[in-house]
């Protein structure tokens, strides 16, 4: 009872991903058709082959000189139009297979992209790019040749088996004699390939996830000494891989065997049914000639048929692997042309940030990392959030982020003339972010600038690096602003890149700058000078801060605390200890 639930379940599951997959495939319909046209052309020409055999070996042996030559004929135009129409058909799938991978790639990297932050970040980005590089070419490579080849394949298996009808019925039984076998099987192949492959595809995620993450952090390998803990740790984890691949191989072997020798006893046992009727003479040559060849077009079409099921199931696995990623709500910047038309009236005044008793769990915890954030922040205004790590700071810089949504409240942006509109993925285009962790892309120091305004001009570009204290820096450099950045920026310090990144936030002349412990690397008297060259960088701007150190509280107007609870406190600046 139990495992007819679960293979119920289990078949309601693949059909929902089948459903899904629908939705990218049906756009090719025109060409699957077109597909599906060539295909069953092709099969119909090995079919005709076969018939057109028969009429010339008993041309041949009852020596019918007069129609020998158009027997000939019509056998070389039949396989010279099959391997035509095969070519066309394969150069068909390589077009559309290359043009379906590219789309749903890019497709499924948008879903991945403009999801929620939350439920995004869950997910190792190893195992997001085993998704869209792995499951994704599963999905486009085999989906769409799938429905083609499975209605190619029955079209054979069915126009072999209505000729052999034709001809002989007992012929016909025997070439099907398989197919109880396969049939009693199937729940236990379908469930043991899905397994097999979620499983393996789940360890080739890891392999990615533990590649990615200790070739970023090699550093820290070093520095520990950890370089033998981790190559011993990797080598365990492939080991774990290669058990999960070779099981998965070891079965697809034993399923292959049983299948090809089941195959095996069908075709000798309708060769000798043949002989048989031949010895008999019930059947000519010809006949006996095309039966060889109808069934062993049977029995491959059917066996082929039967190998779509494990196609069927690792397509569908890849299916629902994809669907988690991009079963979340996508960011749909709703208030687009409010949030561009309040910016740009805006500008010169700035606007204010109202918080209205705002709390904030992430999924599945069981405590608000935030309780009941009431605020008004005004143009112009510095503020810093303090207090003990872990405690909502970073939380709150997300908030207004619109990269989480609060559980409780509200957080708006009010214009001058008074006019509100809630923070969400829109009004990002009025904040600049500095993170804690320093994130630069590869590439060159301009290029990183100019991700933020691809149109800033080498004075702006100057500019910015001479607020942040590293216009110095970039005239020693031989390539200047042209000096490409590493992965990870391991060929310049800390407190270079934190600067950069504080420079990056700058040129795009936000009406927001949130800077997340952006200083931390900086020396005392470099943060001076950098916090210094900022207030009058932005003296109508907000700027809102998050910090530990002492130092940089003397640049702000207002100091607020979050304490353990995630509740907040407004402190005077003498009682900051």
């Amino acid at each position: 009872m139990k495992k007819s639930k679960y293979y119920r379940d289990l078949l309601k599951k693949m059909a929902e991903e089948w459903k899904w997959l629908f939705t990218y495939i049906k756009r090719y319909r025109y060409i699957m058709l077109l597909y599906m046209v060539i295909g069953v052309s092709a099969s119909f020409m090995a079919l005709g082959i076969s018939v057109a055999s028969k009429y010339l070996v008993d041309a041949v042996v009852q020596h019918q000189s007069d129609n020998l030559v158009t027997y000939v004929v019509i056998v070389i135009s039949l396989a010279i139009f099959q391997h035509l129409f095969q070519a066309a058909s394969s150069w068909i799938s390589a077009l559309v297979s290359s043009k379906s991978s590219n789309e749903v790639r890019q497709e499924i990297y948008s879903h991945i992209i403009l999801a929620g932050w939350e439920d995004i970040s869950r997910f190792h980005s190893g195992d997001l790019l085993n998704r869209l590089e792995s499951d994704v070419s599963t999905i486009s490579s085999g989906a769409i040749s799938f429905i083609p080849t499975l209605f190619t394949r029955a079209f054979q298996f069915l126009g072999a088996l209505a000729i052999v009808l034709y001809f002989d019925k007992t012929m016909a039984l025997l070439a099907l004699m398989s197919a109880p076998f396969l049939f009693i099987s199937s729940r236990f192949l379908v469930s043991t390939i899905r397994k097999y492959n979620k499983k393996t595809r789940e360890m080739n995620g890891e392999v990615l996830s533990f590649t990615e993450e200790s070739v970023q952090n090699i550093q820290i390998i070093k520095a520990f000494d950890l370089t033998k803990d981790y190559i011993d740790k990797f080598t365990q984890i492939l080991k774990e891989y290669r058990k999960v691949k070779l099981s998965f191989d070891k079965f697809s072997i034993l399923m292959t065997l049983v299948l090809s020798l089941i195959g095996v006893a069908v075709s000798y046992t309708c060769y000798g049914w043949g002989v048989y009727r031949l010895w008999q003479g019930a059947i000519s040559f010809g006949t006996m000639t095309m039966f060889l060849q109808l069934s062993g077009s049977l029995t491959s079409a059917f066996g082929a048929l039967a190998s779509m099921a494990p196609t069927a199931v690792s397509i569908a696995t890849s299916a629902g692997r994809v669907m988690e990623v991009t079963g979340f709500e996508k960011e749909n910047d709703n208030d687009r042309e409010k949030a561009i038309r309040i910016l740009c009236e805006s500008q010169d005044t700035g606007v204010s940030v109202e918080m209205n008793d705002v709390s904030f769990a992430y999924k599945g915890a069981d405590n608000p990392v935030l309780r009941n954030i009431s605020l008004a922040v005004s143009p112009g205004q510095t503020v810093a959030f303090i207090g003990p790590s872990g405690e909502g700071k970073t939380t709150l810089l997300k908030l207004i982020l619109g990269l989480v949504k609060p559980t409780q409240g509200e957080i708006s942006l009010v214009s001058p003339s008074g006019e509100k509109l809630t923070l969400s993925d829109s009004t990002r285009r009025f904040c600049s972010y500095v993170p804690q962790t320093v994130n630069m892309f590869s590439g060159t120091i301009r290029e990183n600038l100019l991700t933020v305004k691809s149109n800033a001009t080498d004075t702006e570009l100057l500019e910015v690096m001479k607020t942040v204290d590293l216009f110095d820096l970039i005239q020693e450099l031989p390539l200047g602003l042209d000096t490409p950045i590493n992965e990870n920026g391991n060929n310049f310090s800390q407190g270079q890149l934190q600067r950069m990144a504080i420079a990056r936030a700058l040129l795009r002349n936000s009406l927001i700058i949130l800077m997340d412990e952006a200083t931390s690397a900086l020396d005392i008297e470099t943060e001076n000078r950098v916090l210094n060259n900022i207030m009058v960088y932005n003296p109508n701007k907000i700027c809102i801060i998050t910090t530990h150190r002492e130092s940089m509280l003397k640049y702000c107007d207002r100091i607020i605390k979050i304490n353990s609870k995630g509740e907040m406190a407004e402190i005077k600046k003498d009682l900051v200890k």
